[in-house]
């Protein structure tokens, strides 16, 4: 697929991926005051759904991106990237290992997206730098955190129905939204990326789901990454 011009969108991270875990924090601390609070200005059509996982033998991220159209709701792009391991597992610091091969995956999308949406912390992370925090601060756009489960922070138990929602909160500080996408089903942990606010990512994530607990930019960013990884 055609990449994108590095002039036009250039996705170049402000530090080396080279780094130790204690390097990697510093990293973190660094760069979370750059992290943008804000209601986003016009509409947010195409959303880059981002995911990856990791090759059998543990040497390789597997990463894809797929860039959906919410308004007609359809896939308009894929583009998928395999690219070696530099850290390995440490929690709290899982953007290090992902991002360069996410970072790859968006450099083959001939389209820059109006927003991205990552299966991931964004503010709801111990140090409010997870990978969807991590990503935006580098990719300059609106990103939404979206993740499966909680990795810092509490919380009620959200009504049943759809979007229901309680704020996730660390101390009395509030990181995140707790957002059921889908009735009688587990919510999702919804928090700032970047160039977003807390309202308008929990508007975006309801308005890319459907019949699934995951919305849909994040669900077929998932299906293509296991058909990655199966080789198929």
């Amino acid at each position: 697929m055609r990449k994108r011009e590095p002039a036009v969108w250039p996705l170049e991270a402000p530090h080396s991926w080279d780094l130790s875990p204690r390097e990697a924090v510093e990293v973190q601390r660094r760069l979370a005051p750059l992290v943008e609070d804000r209601k986003p200005e016009g509409e947010l059509r195409f959303v880059a759904g981002l995911d990856a996982a990791f090759s059998r033998d543990g040497e390789s991220s597997l990463a894809g991106a797929v860039l959906w159209d919410s308004r007609r709701r359809c896939v308009v792009e894929e583009s998928t990237a395999v690219v070696p391991l530099q850290m390995p597992y440490i929690p709290g610091l899982l953007s290090f290992r992902e991002i360069p091969g996410l970072l790859e995956a968006l450099r083959g999308l001939s389209r820059k997206p109006d927003a991205l949406m990552c299966d991931g912390q964004g503010v709801a992370h111990p140090r409010r730098f997870g990978l969807a925090a991590h990503l935006g601060v580098i990719a300059g756009v609106p990103t939404v955190g979206c993740a499966k489960s909680r990795l810092c922070g509490t919380h009620e138990e959200p009504d049943t129905e759809r979007g229901a929602r309680v704020p996730l909160m660390d101390g009395k500080e509030r990181i995140g939204t707790v957002l059921r996408t889908r009735a009688g089903v587990k919510p999702l942990f919804v928090s700032v990326g970047h160039r977003i606010d807390l309202p308008s990512a929990e508007e975006l994530v309801l308005r890319c789901s459907g019949g699934y607990r995951l919305p849909e930019p994040i669900r077929r960013a998932h299906q293509l990454v296991g058909r990655l990884k199966r080789g198929g």
